[in-house]
């Protein structure tokens, strides 16, 4: 490696579920590059998100990433960043790097502006068209004002309406339009100066849709539907009927179900291409051996698991994401058990490249991990869930969703209560998909979670924020 600090190229995806990397497990998706990258480096096997504070749970999980800063420890539910809250992009930029951003920016113009010294193809919001995106150029000032006319309901009548961008780029989809910003920015980067690239994607979000070969890859009517599909939800979580829920009949068909999971990977393996033309340009460039590539996702999504369709729950399959590490120093080939959350990427990208983690950062480095394989573990824990788990950074997990459910994970076990009354404890190991609560027959189980589920809840503050409040007033009996 050269002596300049590494480059970083951040590769970020949104609602886009741990388990859609063929490599890791899912013999029914097509992901080559994401195979290649998880080959080459070290992939956190149970990275997660700690929950969301917001229906569109990618705000705050946002927010927590570009502030290593933990759930109720953002301001509000991450609509803006404050400026005493030093951001990922920030740090990097004070540090003498060259920092980018593309894509979707969903935590406000102010600190957009304060984290990039370059940008293109910018999109401040949550979810939009995929093949006409209201994008912004890079604005020097900051202030990012221009809107864009648009007549939405021509048939109906001449209303303007005013979007928030200076241009659109009709019939270019959002993976590629921001992949291309990118290229364009490597290809153009100075070579004596590191740089922190932060391509940030709106897919595999809804509106599914990709360029049809991509779809072609898929037959729906072959799609294996999850083993913990149901047509419903057992009971009412407090989001069953939020607009993501609403984006499939009730109850849940099994057809419909196979044709969402269809589109949902056609999109995870249109991004994946976009990742392997990002690769490809370091690799022509000579910059691949001098790159840290850091792959991950925002939330997952249920697409028919438990009868949901969204995020809005603690099962895994909304709070487990993909998180990949490659490059210079990183151990390939590793699969890591450890207990890690997304907002550890900060301060782990901080010690890689050498530069101060500021105080506000409230994540772990993840760097002993990366750097040196730990088999300090019980050999039956080993025979059961895999050879290569590192000693873990945390022993349980707080999770929380919105004012309605909290819960805590220590790997092996998860708990889960719900507002309503309700408690669900799972075996992870052997019932990976939560399928069956086991919460009745194991009372002393559940009693020790909600003891160290209730210090972590004073750890976090979550009393402190009126949702946790909200929460807590109706569960007085944990």
């Amino acid at each position: 490696m050269s002596a300049k600090r590494p480059n970083i190229l951040f590769f970020f995806t949104d609602d886009q579920r741990f388990d859609t990397i063929r490599a890791l497990g899912n013999d029914e998706i097509q992901t080559p590059n994401l195979d290649a990258l998880a080959a080459q480096g070290t992939t956190f096997t149970r990275a997660h998100i700690p929950g969301g504070t917001s229906g569109a749970v990618c705000m705050p999980s946002r927010a927590m990433l570009h502030t290593g800063r933990t759930l109720f420890h953002l301001q509000g539910e991450g609509q803006e960043i404050p400026d005493d809250h030093i951001t990922m992009g920030e740090a990097f930029r004070a540090a003498g790097y060259d920092t980018f951003a593309t894509g979707k920016w969903h935590n406000e113009r102010a600190a957009f502006a304060r984290s990039f010294s370059h940008g293109s193809e910018i999109f401040f919001g949550g979810m939009a068209d995929h093949w006409n995106v209201p994008a912004y150029d890079f604005d020097p000032t900051g202030r990012y004002e221009a809107t864009c006319p648009v007549v939405s309901t021509p048939m109906e009548n001449n209303e303007v309406q005013y979007r928030k961008c200076d241009h659109i780029r009709a019939g270019k989809h959002s993976t590629d339009l921001f992949v291309d910003a990118t290229i364009d920015f490597i290809e153009n980067q100075p070579p004596e100066r590191p740089f922190f690239a932060y391509v940030s994607l709106m897919a595999p979000h809804d509106p599914r849709t990709m360029p049809r070969q991509f779809l072609e890859m898929y037959d729906a009517a072959s799609v294996r539907l999850p083993e913990n599909f149901a047509p419903e939800h057992l009971f009412n979580t407090g989001a069953l009927r939020i607009r993501d829920e609403l984006l499939a009949a009730f109850p849940r068909e099994p057809d419909e179900i196979r044709c969402h999971i269809a589109e949902y990977y056609a999109m995870v393996s249109h991004l994946d291409d976009g990742l392997g033309r990002l690769t490809g340009v370091l690799h022509d460039l000579q910059l691949l051996d001098e790159t840290i590539i850091v792959f991950a996702g925002d939330n997952g999504l249920a697409l028919g698991q438990h009868g949901l369709m969204g995020k809005q729950s603690l099962y895994d399959h909304s709070v487990r994401v993909p998180l990949i590490f490659a490059g210079p120093g990183i151990n390939a080939e590793v699969k890591d058990d450890d207990l890690v959350y997304l907002l550890d990427i900060f301060p782990t990208l901080c010690e890689l490249a050498d530069i101060p983690v500021p105080a506000t950062v409230e994540g772990h480095s993840l760097v002993s991990a990366l750097s040196e394989i730990q088999l300090d573990v019980d050999p039956e824990v080993a025979e059961q869930v895999g050879p290569t788990i590192a000693k873990r950074s945390r022993e349980f997990l707080y999770l929380a969703y919105h004012g309605t459910i909290r819960g805590l994970t220590d790997g092996y076990h998860k708990l889960i209560e719900y507002a309503g009354g309700e408690t669900q404890l799972f075996d992870l190991i052997a019932d990976p998909c939560e399928t069956e609560n086991i919460a009745a027959g194991n009372r002393s189980k559940v009693a020790t979670m909600r003891t160290r589920m209730v210090e972590l809840r004073d750890v976090w503050q979550d009393r402190d924020h009126p949702l946790g409040a909200e929460f807590w007033e109706q569960r007085k009996d944990i």
